[in-house]
């Protein structure tokens, strides 16, 4: 048997590689530092080049080894180039987060089938063809790997009436049971993966319904009375990406103040 390791050893990411999607900012430039701050080497996509030179200037800011890849990750053949490029830079890819998302608000009886299929395709397809061509091409083959999806809150339950996001909720319920079932079946392969389900965070996501709400509103509305800030994904990111949580896989985790407690999720 093996001395076990100190917690500290258990976090390190030294020596990994990272691809993250939707990395320019929010969410997704927040988990890249988590992960780059551990010591791994960063890679972050998004749509516009302008937003990650942005981002990867301020990974590298904070002495993280970082580059970037512009693609548009729900379209297919951007997809694929986006694999091929970033296994042609990092040789491999150890931890991958999908990230990338988009929603749309509209009642349920007036929402546009283009805004929904554009919402599945991102939040869900994309999850799909990444996680397939990753784990295909680089994982699999190595018989280790991190996938962490980016789920929410929002695919636990349903809303309040003034909230009319139909289709980012279903995606988002979509990407719950993907991270179950590709769990179970890529286990064997040494392959873990989970998501993380954000509460409320400030983002670009969520600017329209915080300005409309209140932020001080939302936040009365979760137990610990405050909605997410810059470092609370941080610490889910790299318990899923590093060895400390190697024993856990197939699961969601909430990150929301308390609010999927009340609403039993």
């Amino acid at each position: 048997m093996t001395t076990p390791r100190k917690v500290q050893q258990l976090f390190d990411l030294t020596g990994r590689t990272a691809l993250i999607t939707g990395g320019s900012r929010g969410l997704g430039l927040q988990m890249a530092h988590a992960l780059g701050e551990a010591g791994a080497k960063v890679l972050v996509s998004s749509r516009k080049a302008a937003d990650l030179e942005e981002a990867v200037a301020a990974l590298k800011a904070a002495g993280i080894e970082a580059s970037f890849i512009a693609a548009d990750a729900g379209k297919p053949e951007d997809i694929n180039r986006l694999a091929d490029e970033a296994l042609a830079q990092l040789g491999h890819v150890d931890i991958l987060i999908n990230n990338a998302g988009a929603s749309w608000g509209a009642p349920a009886q007036e929402h546009p089938l283009e805004a929904w299929d554009k919402v599945m395709n991102l939040n869900v397809r994309g999850y799909f063809l990444l996680s397939q061509a990753i784990g295909k091409r680089s994982m699999i083959p190595r018989k280790s790997g991190r996938i962490i999806n980016v789920a929410s809150i929002a695919g636990l339950g349903g809303n309040p009436p003034f909230m009319q996001t139909i289709a980012y909720n279903t995606s988002k319920g979509a990407v719950v049971n993907f991270t179950r079932a590709l769990a179970c079946e890529w286990g064997h392969l040494g392959i873990n993966v989970n998501a993380i389900a954000p509460g409320f965070f400030p983002s670009k996501m969520t600017a329209g319904l915080l300005s409309m709400a209140g932020e001080e509103n939302i936040a009365k509305g979760a137990p610990l009375m405050r909605i997410g800030d810059d470092e609370d994904l941080k610490g889910a990111t790299l318990l899923f990406a590093s060895d400390a949580g190697k024993h856990i896989t197939g699961q969601t985790l909430p990150v929301d103040g308390g609010v999927s407690a009340l609403i039993g999720g």
